[in-house]
């Protein structure tokens, strides 16, 4: 990526109450003007590192290719944990080294992609000239995104790093008749996505001779193609946007009717 993008989009938690969000894109503004700013979500709840690098993941690929990418959930700032920057075969990631990007980093490993090749951004030619301890969004993260976007290489910001960190992912259990995982978010609207993909579903031999989702106290004998297959406050399965198996209502609340939550595990077991 010799070109870098003209494009950076934001994802904190720091809603959009309060000034936080706007002193940042002020910041980059300020040092490169052209640039297109896109807020991804600042809703991500607060210190919620595991949803942040779940919608990150799940939003990146769908911007163009050398897009800069700052996330600032936080809740390390002003510790020795560390700033980085990481760059993929797509995109920029500036960002706390605290597991943020642990599902786009095992994405590529997953791929057999080229390696992530990480940053720690230690030159304070980049920062504000004044750090606080306490918003490293406005002084250190916008300042290098905004730096990048105008062409400053990886190197000129720190040195590399290693074992960038990650948190334990949901596993998969997967055997010919049998695949058990869990719900990893619940969205806006109550449905429950797990940690199951339209891919892993095939692997599962033979499973169009029949099958059923248990969540809880639900079953669910097929998947949907579209919500309106199912009748409102029908319980039903689908794989949603993401490429994630989800389970939801049509017409209502997963979370709420079916009393499911975030961590509860998801069995599909095969018959016949």
């Amino acid at each position: 990526m010799n070109n870098p993008s003209r494009v950076i989009t934001l994802t904190t938690d720091f809603g959009t109450s309060d000034a936080y969000v706007g002193v940042m894109k002020g910041v980059i503004l300020g040092i490169n003007p052209n640039v297109q700013l896109v807020d991804i979500t600042h809703a991500v709840p607060p210190q919620d590192i595991q949803e942040a690098a779940f919608l990150i993941h799940a939003a990146y690929r769908y911007f163009p290719k050398g897009t800069i990418h700052v996330i600032v959930v936080d809740p390390g700032v002003g510790s020795d944990r560390r700033a980085i920057v990481c760059r993929t075969d797509h995109a920029y990631f500036v960002c706390p080294d605290n597991g943020i990007l642990s599902y786009l980093l095992q994405e590529i490993e997953d791929r057999e992609e080229q390696p992530a090749y990480g940053v720690a951004i230690e030159n304070r030619a980049y920062h504000l000239p004044e750090v606080s301890n306490t918003f490293h969004g406005r002084d250190i993260f916008a300042p290098v995104a905004a730096h990048l976007s105008l062409g400053v290489r990886l190197d000129d910001i720190g040195p590399p790093v290693e074992n960038l960190v990650r948190f334990p992912l949901p596993l998969l259990t997967i055997s010919d008749d049998k695949l058990i995982g869990e719900i990893i978010k619940i969205d806006s609207f109550g449905n429950a996505i797990t940690n199951i993909s339209e891919t892993t579903l095939v692997r599962m031999k033979n499973v169009s001779v029949g099958y059923e989702i248990s969540v809880a106290s639900t079953r669910i004998k097929r998947i949907n193609r579209t919500y309106a297959e199912s009748q409102i406050g029908e319980p039903l399965a689908i794989i949603g946007s993401s490429g994630l198996l989800e389970i939801s209502v049509n017409g209502g609340s997963a979370e709420r009717v079916l009393n499911i939550k975030q961590g509860d595990t998801v069995t599909i077991q095969r018959f016949g």
